[in-house]
């Protein structure tokens, strides 16, 4: 069986897993406490991991904080931004096509007293630029605007460049989700000072799952900038976030950042052709009745979304399920179609029509080859 489902999660790498053994056996040590080699080894791995994880987003280790994951990171965001900063305004700007974790913070905020704008979207899953340019300038200016990296479901990556710019440019807090795009896209914060904050998670780029990082950017005069924590408690994480540190997942993920950022040219030109191969064999097979969620450009590489028209598609995963795993996306029940298809203008029967497929580099063009043309 070929794994094509690698935006839900990746296989751990071997050289991941065999940097995280010694953290759960010999070096158990607890990272917070004092004095002797079993904490100091601990403390250690742990700022060794977020250098490496520093360098590969392109900002400062004193700026990652260790999370359980990108859902903990966008409530940690939304939630800390928001109450912090209430008395500034009750304004948050985000999008149609988030991650549910965004989606439903923002809902839960909404019954707090602050107000939500969710902006549109093009065919594509790409934000309104105008739009948002409008609310920046208006007189009800936000107090953070949240717009996901590029897209979860199909692909499409939002012109966070140009959002960044412009929140900065209007000094509002902007935060991003990058979960899906780290080690395929080139993420250089240092270069792009309009993201003051960003969430992703190691499980996306070949590390262990339960662990993730929000980046919290200092402010230009050098001091940390304020939020109200989700967490309270040891003050672990310059006092962001409470909690005995999960030593052995952030060494994984530090590797998995090393890894991802050595390989980062020779992986994207891999998945780019991977995908290319991909597309050409579907496009073949099933000529007639695929299309696609996405344009070819300026997307995730690896990542297709496609519709069969006619094909249901939670039958056809299930038909191929020994052959190949896939995935509908995120959320196609019969009841409640897909969020992220809907705000592009696709009905209940293109929800239901409509497959992911997401390579990996560890995918290999032969196993391509051999199954999809068999199916």
């Amino acid at each position: 069986m070929i794994y094509l489902d690698n935006s839900a999660t990746t296989k751990v790498a071997p050289e991941v897993l065999e940097a995280m053994l010694p953290y759960l056996q010999e070096e158990y040590g607890n990272p917070s406490s004092k004095y002797y080699t079993l904490a100091e080894n601990a403390k250690k791995a742990v700022e060794n991991a977020r250098l490496q994880v520093a360098q590969l987003i392109g900002c400062e280790p004193d700026e990652i904080v260790f999370t359980s994951g990108a859902t903990e990171s966008n409530n940690m965001i939304l939630k800390g931004v928001a109450d912090f900063y209430s008395n500034k305004g009750k304004h948050i700007v985000t999008s149609k096509v988030e991650h549910p974790s965004v989606i439903e913070t923002c809902k839960f905020l909404e019954t707090k007293g602050f107000k939500v704008t969710y902006l549109d979207v093009d065919q594509y899953a790409r934000v309104n630029i105008n739009q948002l340019q409008q609310i920046l300038t208006s007189d009800d200016k936000p107090i953070l605007v949240s717009i996901i990296w590029g897209n979860n479901e199909i692909g499409s990556l939002n012109d966070i460049d140009t959002i960044a710019s412009l929140c900065n440019e209007y000094n509002v807090f902007f935060h991003t989700d990058a979960t899906q795009i780290i080690g395929k896209v080139r993420v250089n914060l240092n270069q792009t000072p309009g993201i003051q904050f960003l969430s992703c998670s190691a499980h996306k780029l070949h590390g262990p799952k339960g662990i993730g990082v929000c980046v919290i950017r200092k402010h230009k005069l050098g001091f940390k900038t304020k939020i109200t924590p989700l967490f309270h408690g040891g003050g672990q994480e310059k006092e962001y976030r409470s909690g005995t540190l999960a030593v052995h997942n952030i060494v994984g993920f530090g590797v998995a950042a090393k890894i991802a950022l050595a390989n980062f040219e020779d992986n994207v030109k891999k998945l780019t052709e991977l995908e290319k191969l991909t597309q050409s064999i579907l496009v073949s097979k099933f000529s007639d009745i695929i299309e696609f969620n996405h344009d070819d450009t300026n997307k995730i590489p690896g990542l297709i979304s496609i519709r069969l028209t006619g094909v249901n598609n939670e039958l056809f995963i299930r038909k191929v399920a020994d052959k190949l795993a896939l995935s509908t996306g995120s959320a196609c029940s019969s009841t409640k179609p897909s969020h992220v298809l809907s705000a592009i203008g696709k009905d209940l029967n293109d929800v239901r029509n409509t497959i992911r497929i997401t390579l990996s580099p560890d995918t290999e063009k032969y196993e391509i080859e051999s199954v999809l043309k068999k199916i």
